[in-house]
């Protein structure tokens, strides 16, 4: 062997030029059985196989394998920290930018999520979900007014941003603006219809206004949409409550209670005929519609 090696001015392979070639061939492999996993839905086993392959060699695309797959898996502090390194590594990367103020939004940490938002911006400025992001951690701190702007914004640099049109008209209705609140739904129904969420601030908005009979009907629409929307049975109810139809209230925080037990723990016991008015009235002494 070493003759032929010799004869053909070959060299023989070193040891460490062995071990290297042993520490790709682990890498390749923890790596892209981490792919493997991840494509089928195992992403736990996805994330031990991206850990190994990082033992052995710092490689960005695999950070950002396991940080996909940290998320997947409900890790979402150990996913940022994965985030942080790739956006040191690539601090004009505004694609990570943006995902890390997405994982922030996950881990309500609205200064993450800011200062994110606000680097992603200075990349560039004319990046629609940027400010829509930002909007959101505003809104994180308390700021709706800082939201709003960020909104009006975003949507004049995406018009067909039905997100952010939604997420202003919710925003505006917090802040008792029922009038624009109402503009946004009224843009959004023109396109979205019979879209569950655009339908709830529909409900919502002719419930401010004090229209109850209109509100109740949209609040049909929302759970023609979506049987399951616990919000609309509350709510509904609520308006019911105040409009003195007892039986309709009760109805509804039924309904709300078989949709989670917990979510109404004040209604308890039988709805005897006697008793109805008083459990009815404890299900909706506090409940503001608006979740302010």
């Amino acid at each position: 062997m070493n003759f032929f090696k010799a004869l053909f001015g070959g060299e023989e392979e070193t040891a460490e030029q062995k071990q290297q070639a042993d520490t790709a061939r682990k890498f390749d492999m923890f790596k892209y059985d981490g792919v493997r996993a991840a494509k089928i839905g195992q992403h736990d086993y996805a994330v031990k196989c991206y850990e190994e392959a990082l033992k052995l060699r710092d490689d960005l695309e695999v950070r950002d394998y396991l940080a996909q797959a940290l998320i997947r898996t409900g890790r979402t502090a150990e996913a940022f920290a994965q985030l942080q390194t790739l956006a040191e590594a690539e601090p004009e990367n505004k694609a990570i930018l943006l995902q890390m103020a997405h994982v922030a939004y996950m881990n309500e940490d609205y200064d993450a999520m800011d200062d994110a938002c606000n680097r992603a911006i200075q990349i560039d400025g004319g990046d629609a979900a940027a400010h829509y992001l930002k909007a959101q951690a505003n809104i994180g701190h308390g700021d709706m007014i800082g939201a709003i702007a960020m909104l009006t914004k975003a949507i004049a640099l995406k018009a067909d941003y039905a997100e952010a049109t939604l997420l202003r008209g919710q925003t505006l209705l917090r802040m008792g603006d029922a009038a624009g609140a109402e503009t946004d739904a009224d843009t959004l129904a023109a396109e979205y219809g019979g879209n569950e969420d655009v339908l709830l601030l529909k409900a919502r908005v002719e419930k401010a206004k004090g229209n109850a009979d209109a509100a109740i009907e949209y609040y049909g629409k929302v759970i023609e949409a979506n049987p399951f929307c616990i919000d609309a049975f509350k709510e509904r109810g609520a308006i019911k409550y105040e409009k003195g139809d007892m039986a309709g209230a009760q109805e509804d925080a039924q309904k709300a209670l078989e949709l989670t037990p917990q979510g109404m723990e004040s209604v308890n016991g039988e709805y005897s005929a006697e008793g109805v008015e008083q459990k009815t009235r404890q299900a909706y002494s506090n409940l503001n519609p608006l979740g302010l």
